[in-house]
């Protein structure tokens, strides 16, 4: 160690460094190769035990009692602190860097001195302690007689233990890697791929914040509810003084008029006036003031009110004007008459030349629509639940639903080699029925009609409705006490049924096919489900909201859908937007009994027993982007009600904007533009 070094301030205590065995050294080079004479002196002492005593009179107390304080304190002092005795401990006098040098050059056992800080003056390392930091530096234990290695003692004898422990040698199992555990470490990592297990983002602080903002805009009040300060009391004014001007004192005619006033009409503080200081009495309301301040702080709510001035007729949407979304049904045209029930359920041909329509009276009529003549009528016998057009222009036929039977009827139009290939559609051999291993033989029966020369297709419960699908060959039935065979497919070229391939959730009210796709909805009571039949699965399911769905009609594109409620509320809902309604429009006070798209026309309409039917404008538009267009244009009066009933059904015209409605007074009207 260099004269420099050893001149070093050091802020140890070497006196307490000799007693833990331990000290700090600048130079190791100085330990092991400058006093290499040393360490060869000292080697014949090797081999004698060093003998430390545990005794705490072998301390060395600090020369210096000042404890703990920093010795800073003292720099402008000539003393660095007191002795035991209370003494002051003068600081000595520097020596010059110079001769400090010499006289380390010339002494041979300078590099074993320190300079001791806190008590100002020199120590001498001895050479046990020069061993012992030889030894630690090395690595090794402080002590030479300590042996790392020394022999294990088992201290606990096993001669008489009655479960000695076992011999068996290791299995191989705990040597070969754990295929389960790689198992569970593949399955983590694809669940982390997928997204399933989602580690916590680390929350960034904000770099920016509001250097002048106020408390209760911070950003840990936002987090919880919405914060409002409290209120602040009101500061004190020239009436609160001890002394007020003449002005603030009221006369005594004024405290009177205070006593009849009620308490809280009535001032909170009556000035008064003193002399001085000392003739103030306590304040007799402290407490209650106090009291109510603290009622006023945490238990008094506090609710944030925000006035908006808007005018009202800015809240109202801006919808175009009824003349620029005409044409649409307005004024009654014409009206059918010759039913002598109710009229349940109307169909128009393809073509729009006729209409057919059933009644309660248990008959079929088929009506020309310019003229409202009737020109031919079947006698079914029981009242007519449902009649529907084959949707071909080709194949002039007529389903029939009527108690537990479906007619399939030849309604005579045509020419002779359509009706040639009618005849020969609608003729059954024998009675047949497929898939009897669904057990439809016990559900369903084809039958030949010999009375009106059609087809019978016997059910074992009631049809509410029957609906074909675009290509003419297949018509679904629904019964809604049908339970798990409630809707059942029929073909008509092969004469074969089969039942629909789900489970159906809830009690059926109608089915519908999709304009142009194998997509099949069904409307519940509570909700829609629609069917991709191809693939024999669930697509999506509509959640309407309602109390019990009544109607539902699929939109000509195919992605929109209305449908009715007995609750009076028509859903409309956007399928490629959400499952959820789009709108709810709450239009009729009764029950909607059916509801129904136009083909070509932008129009909608929905019917009610309150003896109306109202006629919407509802534009879809091909960007998707933009929301489909709903404008309320029109509602139509004219039938009367009959036993709680009104409007039962209602269809538009293929071609023109024209609404045929049909009521329980007996009478079909036809709305035109």
């Amino acid at each position: 160690m260099n004269h420099q070094e050893s001149q070093r301030p050091e802020k140890v205590n070497p006196l307490e460094m000799r007693d833990l065995g331990f000290i700090e050294s600048g130079n190791n080079d100085g330990l092991d190769d400058n006093h290499e004479q040393d360490e060869l002196a000292d080697s014949s002492q090797s081999h004698q035990a060093v003998d430390e005593s545990d005794s705490s009179e072998d301390e060395v107390a600090p020369r210096n009692t000042i404890g703990d304080v920093p010795l800073e304190w003292y720099k402008d002092e000539k003393h660095i602190g007191y002795d035991i005795a209370g003494k002051k401990i003068k600081k000595k006098e520097r020596q010059d860097k110079l001769d400090s040098f010499l006289a380390s050059a010339d002494d041979s056992k300078n590099w074993r001195k320190i300079y001791d800080e806190y008590n100002d003056e020199e120590v001498e390392l001895t050479k046990e302690e020069t061993k012992l930091i030889r030894r630690l530096l090395k690595g090794k234990a402080p002590h030479a007689e300590f042996d790392p290695y020394a022999p294990y003692v088992d201290w606990f004898k096993w001669d008489d233990a009655k479960h000695p422990l076992s011999n068996a040698p290791e299995p191989k199992r705990r040597f070969i890697p754990s295929k389960w555990e790689s198992k569970k470490v593949v399955e983590y990592v694809r669940a982390i791929r997928k997204g399933l297990i989602k580690f916590d983002k680390p929350k960034e602080e904000p770099r920016l914040y509001l250097l002048w903002g106020d408390d209760s805009s911070s950003a840990d009040r936002t987090k919880h509810l919405a914060y409002i300060p409290p209120p602040k009391p009101k500061l004190p004014g020239h009436e609160e003084s001890y002394n007020p001007s003449l002005e603030y004192l009221p006369t005594q005619e004024e405290i009177n008029t205070y006593q009849l006033m009620y308490e809280e009409d009535r001032p909170k503080f009556i000035p008064k006036r003193f002399t001085s200081i000392r003739s103030i009495p306590a304040y007799e309301n402290a407490i209650k003031d106090s009291f109510e301040r603290c009622l006023d702080l945490y238990l008094c709510p506090r609710v944030r009110k925000k006035r908006i001035n808007i005018d009202p007729e800015s809240l109202k949407p801006k919808l175009p004007s009824r003349k620029d979304l005409r044409p649409y049904p307005v004024t009654c045209y014409l009206e059918y008459r010759g039913h002598e029930g109710a009229v349940l359920s109307i169909s128009v041909e393809p073509s729009g030349q006729w209409i057919a329509s059933g009644s309660k009276d248990g008959t079929v009529r088929i009506w020309e629509v310019e003229t409202g003549r009737c020109l031919r009528v079947w006698e079914i016998g029981e009242a007519v639940q449902h009649v529907a057009w084959n949707p071909l222009p080709e194949l002039p036929i007529l389903a029939v639903s009527a108690g537990s039977d479906v007619l399939i009827l030849n309604t005579g139009f045509g020419n002779e080699e359509q009706q040639r290939k009618i005849k020969e559609l609608l003729q059954i051999g024998t009675p047949t029925s497929s898939d009897d291993s669904d057990n439809i033989s016990s559900v369903l029966s084809w039958h030949q009609d010999e009375k009106h020369d059609c087809i019978r297709l016997r059910h074992f419960r009631t049809v509410s409705s029957i609906e074909w699908h675009r290509k003419g060959d297949y018509l679904s039935t629904v019964m809604p006490a049908g339970e798990s065979k409630a809707i059942l497919m029929h073909q008509l070229s092969k004469k074969l049924t089969q039942r629909l391939p789900f489970k159906l959730h809830g009690l059926p009210v109608s089915s519908v096919f999709h304009p142009t796709r194998s997509i099949f909805f069904v409307a519940t009571k509570k909700n829609v489900r629609v069917y991709d039949l191809l693939r024999q699965k669930l697509i999506k399911k509509l959640e309407t909201q309602l109390r019990e769905v009544s109607s539902i009609a699929v939109h000509p594109a195919g992605d929109n859908v209305i449908v009715g409620s007995k609750e009076g509320k028509l859903c409309w809902f956007d399928m490629d937007l959400s499952s959820k309604p789009y709108k709810t429009l709450k239009c009729h006070p009764k029950d909607i009994t059916n509801v129904a798209f136009h083909r070509s026309y932008p129009l909608f309409a929905s019917c009610s027993d309150d003896c109306t039917a109202y006629v919407f404008h509802g534009m879809v538009y091909a960007d998707l982007n933009q929301n489909p267009l709903i404008v309320p244009l029109e509602i139509l009066r004219g039938h009367t009600s009959s036993d709680g009933r009104g409007v039962i059904d209602c269809k538009f015209h293929p071609r023109q904007p024209w609404l045929f409605t049909a009521g329980a007074d007996s009478s079909i009207k036809l709305y035109c533009h």
